[in-house]
């Protein structure tokens, strides 16, 4: 009897999700659409995602999966429906344009076989996704969600893949229909939100969900021995890059550091470990070549439980983005995963990111583009252990701020207050 009671609660919704990543992708769209979702099944409503074939960065479907028109599986108790994209490597506009277009033709296709669903949500970093999940809500007539983890098309610009366009100008005013039409916008920062109202979005529509960390999964551990021994690590000092090797992250600052490192007094300590792939890694992997860089690591994208293990390796983490404006407006996800596995991070990324940093003191900050800068840095901590801990100490603490579970319930709040057309002021 109880269970019948349960099944007929009229407060339980059922959540449509359009994201073209997910896992086993382990980029930061996948994981937080991912762990999201999962909460919210935990919660006792009911989630499907339409997302693709798992293919990103390198361009190639994972193994187990085929490109096909439609493919249903469940993890974790939501209902995951693959749909066929174009797929290709993270690197070439023309490209990545055709593989966004393909992905919301296909979502809007696939949509109509998805039985009744109550709100609408599409992701971004590209708002094609949430292109398709704007059609998708108006044929099923119920509210759409649009959530903004990137501002695009103006990050093309900021990387230097298209400078003046008309096509980005056109792209922009379906970018700010997209933001008028969405019952709820939810931003990843707080300098989104004021980005928006500046462009005459009503900023009552707008909510902040930063993004945050699985607390079960990122939590201090000691240095992966094996790992250490299969790269050469150990008795090293260990600073490394985990992620995108993309245009807009700038790794060749990276790269000069170490160059600078090899000419330091007591430079053979170091090691400097990038791990990941993406449009700029081969360019990167041959430079390194060329010049030697032996104190240079490369490792490929590894699974999401790999990579914990080599997070484990790190004495501190560089988190980079290229020196731009719009950059200054971004909160790196894998911040909150080094704060979580107590590992001191030198931040090249200004604005709302390194205020964090600071507050939290969980790391420096440095210019971005400043490879002496980050050189001396990592030279000082090296020397200065009792900082270096300190730094360290303050990550596990700071990480309670931002776990993934509490951020999730908090976005389902406003999701219920949509779909009850109830004012969206703060529900917690």
């Amino acid at each position: 009897m109880v269970f019948r009671l349960q099944f007929f609660r009229l407060d339980l919704m059922h959540i449509l999700f359009l994201s073209d990543n997910f896992p086993p992708e382990v980029n930061a769209p996948a994981s937080r659409t991912f762990e999201h979702c999962r909460e919210w099944i935990a919660a006792g409503h009911e989630v499907t995602v339409i997302t693709c074939a798992p293919n990103f960065p390198q361009g190639r479907v994972f193994p187990g999966y085929r490109n096909r028109l439609w493919q249903k599986e469940t993890m974790s108790g939501i209902t995951v429906i693959r749909v066929w994209s174009y797929i290709t490597a993270n690197e070439g506009f023309a490209r990545r344009i055709a593989d966004y277009v393909s992905y919301m033709i296909s979502a809007i296709a696939a949509a109509p076989f998805v039985r009744r669903a109550d709100v609408v949500v599409g992701t971004s970093p590209q708002f094609f996704t949430a292109v398709a999940a704007y059609v998708v809500g108006l044929g099923k007539r119920v509210p759409f969600v649009f959530e903004l983890r990137d501002l695009w098309p103006e990050s093309i610009r900021a990387v230097g893949a298209m400078s003046k366009s008309r096509i980005l100008d056109w792209l922009e005013q379906v970018e700010l229909f997209l933001y008028r039409r969405a019952a709820l916008v939810v931003s990843v920062t707080e300098s989104f939100r004021s980005d928006l109202q500046r462009r005459g979005i009503d900023p009552s529509k707008v909510a902040v969900i930063t993004n945050g960390i699985d607390a079960s999964r990122f939590q201090p551990r000691p240095k992966d021995e094996a790992l250490l021994d299969r790269h050469g690590l150990k008795g090293r000092f260990v600073a490394g890059y985990i992620g995108t090797h993309g245009m807009a992250h700038g790794l060749d600052t990276i790269l000069d550091a170490a160059a600078l490192l090899k000419r330091e007094p007591g430079g053979e300590r170091f090691r400097l470990l990038l791990l990941g792939d993406g449009a700029g890694k081969a360019a990167l992997v041959e430079r390194a070549r060329l010049e030697g860089l032996d104190n240079v690591v490369f490792v490929d994208t590894v699974s999401k439980d790999e990579v914990v293990r080599y997070w484990s390796l790190l004495d501190v983490s560089i988190i980079h983005l290229k020196k731009t404006d719009l950059f200054r407006s971004v909160i790196p996800s894998k911040l909150f995963e080094c704060m979580g596995m107590a590992i001191p991070v030198l931040h090249g990324v200004e604005g709302e990111s390194a205020a964090i940093v600071e507050r939290e003191k969980v790391g420096l900050a440095f210019e971005p583009e400043n490879a002496a800068e980050l050189c001396r840095l990592l030279v000082e901590l090296e020397q200065d252990r009792m900082r270096l801990e300190a730094l360290a100490a303050n990550g596990p603490v700071a990480a309670l701020r931002y776990d993934r579970k509490e951020l999730a319930l908090r976005m389902l709040r406003y999701l219920e207050k949509v779909v009850r057309r109830e004012p969206l002021s703060d529900p917690v």
